[in-house]
């Protein structure tokens, strides 16, 4: 039975609405050629907090803790550079980790840790690894490797500033933007 006072969250970076696009296209692609859909269900992103269950009571202190936070955070620069892999199942654009990204990174998770108690056990316990997934869950890893070899010296380059902090829910079958938080500066 699904509990009806929780609610499925994640925070991420999105790209401009023009590399969404492109990145989409992407997806598209390999929903079509490889029959992995699941990147379909989220806008192009860089995760930044796992998703985390959060009682719906709760939703204004997690929007009040956000909007604080982002008060001290100025906008920061973004690089897509090319195509990697988590093998053998998750192909994705590359997110060049700059020290930015790193720092609000680590700064969110210790924020949401120390304000509300949420923790993502298993992203807490690995390096944090930027990406822009295009294709996952899904991908067989027959799949994997065809796609691989399309994708693996294929070019993609985009250098932008990220302006927001995005909060995204699930519906039940998709991820959708729910709040975005304009960060200083």
């Amino acid at each position: 039975m699904v509990n009806q006072t929780k609610q499925l969250y994640f925070i991420a970076l999105l790209p401009p609405a023009e590399i969404q696009t492109v990145v989409t296209e992407i997806k598209q692609h390999f929903a079509k050629i490889y029959n992995s859909k699941a990147a379909l269900k989220s806008p192009p992103h860089v995760t930044l907090q796992a998703p985390f269950h959060l009682e719906k009571d709760n939703l204004p202190v997690l929007e009040k803790k956000l909007a604080e936070f982002v008060k001290s955070e100025s906008t920061m620069p973004m690089i897509l550079d090319g195509f990697s892999a988590f093998r053998p199942r998750v192909i994705y654009v590359n997110v060049l980790k700059t020290p930015e990204l790193l720092t609000i990174q680590t700064k969110l998770t210790n924020h949401l840790e120390s304000t509300l108690g949420i923790v993502h056990r298993a992203a807490k316990s690995r390096p944090f690894a930027p990406h822009m997934t295009v294709g996952f869950k899904d991908l067989t890893k027959t799949n994997f490797y065809q796609a691989w070899e399309e994708f693996k010296d294929q070019k993609i380059y985009f250098e932008f500033t990220v302006s927001n902090l995005t909060l995204l829910t699930h519906n039940g079958s998709c991820w959708e933007i729910y709040r975005e938080f304009l960060l200083a500066g």
